[in-house]
């Protein structure tokens, strides 16, 4: 079954991809979600056509999004947790802390577009994570989690 995506699916793709899908998935899930479309001849010449027009304005947004990404080059962040013995931490840091800790750096973003290598961390250290401004730019950043001071 052929539909056009009219929002992100996690694992499927973008707002307006043609994808194809099993038929139980689009029927029973992505069209009453309303997540998709199916995608008729009609529907794939207006896609295109609405394509055509968000290019051209598309090219601004992913400039923009890449100067965001160029503003995590230089910045280091710490994020402070409360840790037993040893580096294990009380609790976990998840990406909405570190979506917390970016925005306090003037870096404001949803926690969904935030992946940290390995899900949450429940010990101190230094981690990576994936940061999404724009399906086509995504930049790697380095963060440490620190033990807070006693």
């Amino acid at each position: 079954m052929e539909l056009i995506l009219k929002k992100d699916v996690e694992n499927l793709g973008f707002t307006d991809d043609l994808v194809k899908v099993k038929n139980g998935y689009g029927r029973n899930f992505l069209i009453p979600q309303g997540f998709a479309v199916l995608a008729t001849p009609s529907a794939k010449k207006v896609l295109a056509e609405t394509l055509k027009q968000r290019a051209f304005k598309e090219k601004k947004v992913i400039e923009d999004a890449q100067a965001e990404a160029e503003k995590l080059n230089n910045l280091e962040i710490k994020i402070t947790a409360k840790a037993g013995e040893g580096d294990k931490l009380f609790g976990s840091v998840n990406n909405a802390n570190l979506a917390e800790a970016l925005e306090k750096e003037g870096i404001e973003l949803e926690k969904k577009f935030i992946t940290i290598a390995g899900g949450t961390i429940k010990r101190t250290g230094k981690y990576d994570a994936k940061i999404r401004f724009h399906r086509d730019v995504v930049a790697d950043f380095s963060f440490d989690v620190v033990a807070e001071a006693k």
